[in-house]
């Protein structure tokens, strides 16, 4: 074990080292690609400097067991349970560091959230998740900004993209990916009924531009065109709502909630970029194509990761069997428990347990 954590802490040294190099710091593609690589072994190296120090320790006290000093035996011979303890300790956080990754775990997430089935209660509920999921970042101290949104007449959400930035941001999200099902009797039903609709939420990793090369003349056709509000109402006195279309990969990208053109051009290339990122991933990594599948489904009822049953006050998630009787917390962000639930799930698969 040793041989390999030096390996990594050599590794830590060498990286170091070239983001100090002139060359490489006028590289930016590669001084990213570098400065990333340290930043994810940081913590498992301080850990590994951690786990020596302990070492070190015990060897010291049990060196002191076999010398002639009766005092200081005793001394050493109280003291080493707890280093022994807190060996073991950081013996599984380095475990855990090592086990396989996510190598987006620390990026910026582009949240798409759609109603599916259902309706206008479907749309309602949208903009419920929207809201829960502002909350969320807001207990992190994450920014989040809508990209772009369309809205009902009644208050709902047809889509929404927006982005969530934050440290870690993806780490925790990218478990939000699925169909969401909610439970309960809308405000428009007479009869107290309770009807079951379907939203989709997708979570991407955005893209930084050196990952996602675009040639604009060549790989995109712009089109500017007027842009209203919901209902025709508050229309625009310029053309500013934006069309990108991605020509290699037929991807369209409609962004009209600013007024400037500039920003929706902006906002536009953020959203596709990050889904030309999925798309690279995708087309490298079968599983990431299927996993994706899974996540958006068709939107039904049926496919679920997890149901909102307002009656009952009760939020479960399918994937962990977990419920909780906090549907009032949950919808406002309180979802760190159906989030750590999942994590302890992806890190004991990842250590095979």
């Amino acid at each position: 074990m040793l041989d390999k954590l030096k390996g990594i802490e050599d590794r830590y040294a060498e990286l170091e080292e070239r983001l100090s190099d002139p060359v490489v710091i006028a590289n930016n593609r590669e001084y990213a690609v570098a400065a990333k690589e340290r930043s994810q072994l940081g913590e498992v190296v301080g850990a590994i400097r951690e786990y020596r120090k302990i070492l070190n320790e015990i060897a010291e006290h049990r060196t002191v067991l076999e010398g002639d000093d009766a005092e200081l035996r005793d001394l050493a011979k109280a003291e080493l349970p707890s280093m022994q303890r807190r060996q073991a300790v950081v013996e599984e956080q380095i475990k855990l560091l090592l086990a396989p990754r996510d190598p987006n775990d620390e990026r910026n997430v582009v949240l798409e959230i759609r109603a599916g089935t259902g309706g206008e209660e479907a749309s309602l509920f949208a903009g419920e998740l929207f809201r829960m999921y502002t909350r969320y970042a807001e207990r992190h101290n994450w920014k989040i900004e809508s990209l772009s949104l369309s809205a009902t007449g009644l208050g709902g959400i047809k889509e929404v993209v927006a982005l969530v930035a934050g440290r870690g941001a993806y780490s925790r999200l990218k478990f939000e990916g699925g169909v969401h099902r909610v439970q309960r009797v809308p405000a428009t039903e007479g009869s107290g009924r309770i009807h079951t609709s379907a939203v989709t939420v997708v979570v991407m990793p955005e893209a930084d531009e050196v990952e996602v090369n675009i040639n604009e003349e060549k790989d995109l056709r712009i089109d500017v065109m007027r842009a209203s509000g919901p209902g025709g109402q508050s229309v625009n006195t310029t053309d500013s709502a934006v069309r990108i279309t991605h020509v290699p990969s037929g991807m369209v990208i409609i962004c009209r909630d600013e007024k400037s053109q500039h920003k929706n051009k902006a906002r536009a290339l953020k959203i596709l970029r990050a889904r030309l990122l999925e798309l690279a991933h995708a087309e490298q990594d079968a599983k990431t194509a299927e996993t994706r599948r899974s996540m958006v489904g068709t939107g039904d009822r049926s496919e679920r990761i997890r149901t909102y049953n307002f009656p009952q006050s009760r939020v479960t998630d399918h994937r962990v069997n977990l419920t909780l009787h906090q549907l009032d917390q949950v919808m406002d962000g309180a979802i760190d428990t159906l989030i750590d639930a999942l994590n302890t799930k992806e890190q004991a698969a990842a250590l095979g347990v």
